[in-house]
């Protein structure tokens, strides 16, 4: 019995094997195979599906050591040692960030050094005195900013060529040390002058036009002492308190030798006739306005300087960004010969001593995020020193909705409006602002910047970002953002590539590359 069974199924096995299978047969060679038909929407999907697989990027296999990007994903890290070549597919932790099943995603930029670039790789016997300034300038410099050592990469290229009479296109990153770049041969050039008092009305040698009141205060407490020490006025003039203040500001007496304005106060007070230009021996844009350059009597090279009694401006534009246009509008009222060009090399791109945090949220959690933020630092400051925070909004009605929330959790705060100078002094403060803090504004105290509104354009992270790592910060800088509608993925998305690549954010560069020499 036990023998037979496996007889019979094999023999059942077989006759199922070798029996026509039903439906399936072809009775003769010429009868064609039955066809299967397969739905067109079915198909598409198929072909879809195998294209997003056929362009989905490889992950980058992570090895031990220092990360560039960190992301949630861990298959999405990318090593600092790895370098991506020009055309190939860069995995991007933001890419399927547009979709709502994306939110509570983040990923960082780390700090790949420590220091800023603006003071690596420089010389041990490099000094002030090497760049040509006089003793005079450089016991002024000492008193008045006596932790200033050493120049940083920009004040080296900068400041020769100013002194030697040149126009000066010098763009740089923020926190490069770009301020003293341009007062410091302000200065000399205005004590080696004459002062012509031939005017009824203020006639300053020296003008820094500057985007914000604010910024105008913080130039005028750098430049103030050192005038001080050489002798020489320094006010301001600010706008936005109607043509009482900018009258009461002009009738002091002595007038100003150098005069640091917003352009809108200064244009008022052209055309009022309260003030006039043709004095000017040095010209410093900021933010360059093309109605007041027209005002201004610009030299057209070195030799145009020579003539104390006939003064003509020494012209220099002076910025992390620029808009597009700025050579043809130079070339318009200075020869291109007489315009030395100064580039930093890490111009428009994501700094690396600073790390950068990008987080995915929903609209309505921004504020708990906020709060959760602040209050954790609010128990790290009790075990150790901290920086100060700058929140940025993109506009003032946020800063004050924000404000108020803030009060009912216990946070202390301040808001931008007239209270930026107890911010500067303060070291355990937070800031609610607007934009107006992201130009130029020193803030060598600040430890951690909040971007609760995503900048509306890379120039604008890239200033408001320029707050954290700036040459004197004794704090290493953080930068974290919310990024919540689609229009702020594809920002982050060109940062984080920017970023992958090692390369300048896009768009940007067009804005410099100008013809116009480089420097010499």
């Amino acid at each position: 019995m036990a023998l037979a069974r496996p007889v019979r199924l094999f023999s059942l096995v077989t006759r199922l094997l070798l029996a026509p299978r039903r439906g399936l047969t072809v009775r003769s060679p010429d009868e064609p195979l039955p066809v299967v038909r397969i739905p067109v929407a079915l198909q598409r999907q198929l072909e879809q599906r195998q294209s997003r697989r056929r362009n989905l990027p490889r992950p980058v296999l992570v090895r031990p050591g220092p990360l560039l990007v960190s992301a949630r994903r861990p298959e999405l890290n990318q090593p600092a040692r790895l370098t991506l070549g020009h055309w190939e597919r860069a995995p991007l932790a933001s890419q399927g960030w547009k979709s709502r099943r994306a939110r509570r995603d983040h990923f960082s930029i780390e700090r790949a050094q420590q220091e800023a670039p603006a003071v690596r790789k420089l010389s041990s016997k490099g000094s002030f005195a090497h760049l040509g300034l006089e003793p005079r300038v450089l016991h002024a410099l000492q008193e008045a900013a006596p932790e200033v050592v050493q120049p940083t990469t920009v004040q080296s290229s900068t400041i020769p060529p100013l002194l030697r009479g040149r126009h000066v296109l010098c763009a740089a990153e923020t926190g490069s040390g770009k301020t003293l770049s341009y007062l410091l041969p302000l200065l000399q050039r205005l004590v080696g002058q004459p002062s012509l008092d031939s005017l009824p009305i203020p006639a300053p040698r020296g003008l820094v036009l500057v985007p914000s009141r604010e910024l105008a205060q913080q130039v005028r407490a750098v430049a103030q002492p050192l005038g001080r020490s050489l002798g020489l006025l320094v006010r301001d003039l600010e706008g936005g308190h109607g043509m009482r203040r900018i009258r009461l500001q002009l009738s002091r007496r002595p007038s100003a030798d150098v005069l640091v304005a917003t352009p809108g106060a200064l244009w008022k007070a052209l055309k009022s006739r309260l003030i006039s230009l043709e004095q000017l021996s040095f010209l410093v844009f900021l933010e360059l306005v093309d109605y007041i350059l027209e005002k201004s009597h610009i030299a057209e090279g070195p030799a145009d300087l020579e003539d104390p009694f006939n003064p003509k401006a020494q012209l220099v534009l002076v910025g992390a960004t620029f808009p597009e246009g700025v050579g043809q509008l130079l070339n318009k009222v200075a020869s291109p010969d007489a315009v030395t060009t100064v580039t930093s090399s890490k111009l428009h791109c994501i700094m690396p001593h600073v790390k950068q945090t990008f987080l995915r949220l929903k609209g309505a959690d921004k504020v708990a995020e906020l709060v959760h933020i602040l209050k954790h630092r609010d128990r790290a400051e009790r075990t150790g020193p901290s920086g100060t925070v700058l929140v940025f909004c993109n506009s003032s009605s946020t800063v004050n909705w924000l404000g108020y929330i803030l009060d009912d959790h216990k946070i202390q705060h301040l808001r931008l409006q007239g209270q930026m100078p107890s911010f500067q002094k303060s070291s355990r403060d937070i800031l609610l602002c607007t934009d107006i803090a992201s130009r130029g504004l020193d803030s060598t105290g600040v430890e951690l910047v909040v971007n609760y509104d995503f900048p509306p354009t890379l120039q604008d992270y890239i200033h408001r970002a320029g707050r954290v790592g700036r040459v004197g910060s004794e704090v290493p800088g953080t930068v974290i953002s919310f990024v919540t509608h689609p229009w702020d993925v594809s920002l982050v998305q060109k940062i984080e590539l920017a970023a992958r690549r090692r390369r300048s954010l896009p768009g940007l560069a067009s804005s410099v590359k100008e013809p116009l020499p480089q420097a010499t």
